[in-house]
């Protein structure tokens, strides 16, 4: 629905409990005046938020980030609304070569306990799972492509997970895996990988899969991250990955309609 059709939206009855349709209408006419902190945590250089930051500033939010391979300093929780974390090349258990992990995941901590909303995409998701107590390890293969993806039955207990279809096409690009936190539900698997992502307390989401991904983002992953591109039963080639950009636009209005309804369930 165009914003032009929601001011026609009518105020339900007295004598009546408004709709969750028309709450959500009168939820979309305040976006205007509702203004997020969001801050991002980068690991590589070549892995950006993609589609999440064309979701931002369309919904005119403020956008910070802190480059963590650039050695930039956390912010102050409170500083924030939300969190993003992304993905990258490195594992959460590599502190030795990347010491920046240790203090990037008490900051993720400390940012969840805050009662903030914080949203991981691939690493950034093993990296809140770890966090909130959930082991992280080798899948049993790498999965990097075009893969479905299936909403599991303890997902539709999500307000913020209806967002989601039963079914889905994904991006994936990883290697590694997360067992659920304590607490967490979880909202999908695929075919690789039983665990491909989480809700926690309906504000903390990970997501194994990507659904901000661009063409363009697609193409420096697959130029920077190339020696991965080996045979194997789920991983394709770049000019499988690239081929139809269609498939990029599908998943991003997905992402799109999953943050509208993480703001929505945490305004």
């Amino acid at each position: 629905m165009v914003p032009s059709e929601l001011g026609k939206s009518k105020m339900p009855a007295c004598n009546s409990q408004p709709s969750s349709e028309w709450r959500r209408q009168m939820f979309m006419l305040k976006w205007r005046d509702t203004t997020m902190n969001i801050h991002w945590l980068q690991h590589a250089p070549f892995e950006g938020l993609a589609g999440i930051e064309t979701w931002a500033v369309a919904r005119g939010h403020h956008i910070t980030a802190t480059r963590l391979h650039a050695g930039e300093p956390l912010p102050a929780p409170g500083r924030l609304d939300w969190l993003v974390v992304m993905g990258g090349p490195m594992n959460i258990y590599e502190e030795e070569k990347f010491p920046w992990l240790a203090a990037e995941k008490r900051f993720i901590k400390s940012v969840i306990e805050a009662g903030k909303v914080a949203l991981g995409v691939c690493l950034g998701a093993q990296l809140i799972a770890d966090v909130l107590g959930g082991p992280v390890g080798k899948n049993a293969c790498k999965e990097i492509g075009w893969f479905p993806v299936r909403k599991t039955g303890p997902a539709a207990r999500s307000r913020v997970c209806e967002a989601l279809p039963a079914e889905f096409e994904a991006f994936h690009w990883h290697g590694d895996t997360f067992a659920l936190p304590p607490g967490a539900v979880q909202v999908a698997r695929s075919a690789a990988c039983e665990n491909q992502a989480f809700i926690h307390d309906e504000r903390v989401v990970g997501l194994q899969f990507h659904l901000e991904t661009t063409p363009e983002s697609a193409r420096l992953l697959a130029q920077h991250c190339v020696g991965e591109l080996v045979a194997g039963p789920f991983i394709q080639t770049a000019e499988v990955m690239l081929a139809n950009e269609q498939r990029f636009e599908q998943i991003n209005q997905t992402m799109w309609k999953l943050l509208d309804r993480l703001q929505e369930v945490n305004a």
